[in-house]
């Protein structure tokens, strides 16, 4: 299955929530599948040992089985794999969901780790949106690039259509900085994500439709 780089404008609904994405460029070739009614399971091979790590705190902490396979250009930096990623993450993000109905739309988490803490809050509003704030103490975690933190959730938000509030509200070590940021995250999408057994059918918004 191959996806243009915008948004779908209708979703599918998708009764066992997955989907598949390919996107393919002269700078990436990315495959990414997700289940959101998973287990946590991963399998992730982007290149970048860190990245992957991060990837698979969305997977472990969020319950959301994912695989993403990503060949890039590498031998130039990790920026194009890394905003990729995100890309291609969202629109699978976008087609699982469907048409939202039913889930509880908004999420929120606070997670710790030793000295960092963050908070996030996500919205599945379909109007993208990112507020980013991080504060990283370093430019480089593990050949990660601190500053790509920002492209892969910019492409993210695009793509699947979402508000998105990321704060780290302490930290020094710039490793638990990221990891606090992709836990709360991932715990943020579970909750938003939810079935809401309340509001079945329901697609959360007085305009009828997200």
């Amino acid at each position: 299955m191959t996806s243009s780089a915008l948004v779908p404008s209708s979703p599918e609904p998708c009764a066992d929530r997955t989907a598949e994405v390919s996107r393919n460029t002269a700078e990436t070739r990315i495959t990414a599948r997700v289940n959101l009614d998973g287990t946590g399971e991963a399998r992730l091979n982007t290149g970048i040992g860190f990245f992957d790590h991060m990837l698979d705190q969305i997977a472990r902490h969020g319950l959301i089985d994912l695989e993403v396979r990503c060949d890039g250009d590498l031998h130039i930096d990790g920026h194009h794999t890394v905003e990729d990623v995100g890309i291609t993450l969202g629109q699978a993000f976008a087609r699982a969901v469907g048409d939202k109905k039913g889930i509880r739309r908004y999420g929120h988490a606070y997670v710790p780790l030793d000295e960092a803490l963050s908070r996030v809050v996500v919205d599945f509003s379909g109007r993208p949106g990112l507020h980013l704030h991080i504060p990283f103490t370093a430019a480089s975690i593990g050949g990660f690039d601190t500053q790509l933190t920002y492209e892969f959730f910019q492409g993210f938000v695009n793509h699947a259509g979402v508000t998105l509030h990321i704060d780290n509200l302490k930290g020094i070590n710039a490793h638990h900085q990221c990891e606090t940021v992709f836990k709360a995250f991932a715990r943020a999408l579970r909750a938003a994500l939810e079935r809401d057994p309340r509001a079945a059918g329901v697609i959360p918004s007085t305009k009828g439709s997200l």
